[in-house]
């Protein structure tokens, strides 16, 4: 189950929910078998320059090489700035999950 999070200042106007929507989205056109996406916004007051820093990370499988991987990145980066609305400093990183992380349903 990959999971997005997006840390971004207060000044911008951004609809959270319909990113990760975005998100998900996109991640599903490039590999149908990922499933749901996990999503957090994280607005801070406390900043310096206005900015947008986007992680998405997704587990480690052998069809996720590096042409996956750029493919995939470059259209995230597509699909979010495409909904920031005002000029700001924006950063994106596509992460692979290490080995010794565990996921699931929590009864």
């Amino acid at each position: 189950m990959p999971h997005a999070e997006i840390k971004y200042t207060s000044d911008l106007d951004l609809d959270i929910p319909a990113i990760l929507a975005e998100i998900e989205q996109v991640i599903l056109s490039h590999d149908s078998g990922s499933g749901d996406c996990k999503g957090r916004g994280y607005p801070t007051d406390s900043y310096h320059h206005t900015h947008v820093a986007a992680t998405v990370s997704v587990l480690v499988k052998p069809h996720r090489d590096a042409d996956f991987s750029n493919t995939l990145l470059e259209a995230l980066k597509t699909a979010v700035t495409a909904r920031i609305p005002a000029a700001c400093a924006f950063s994106l990183e596509l992460n692979y999950f290490g080995p010794f992380y565990t996921t699931g349903q929590h009864p």
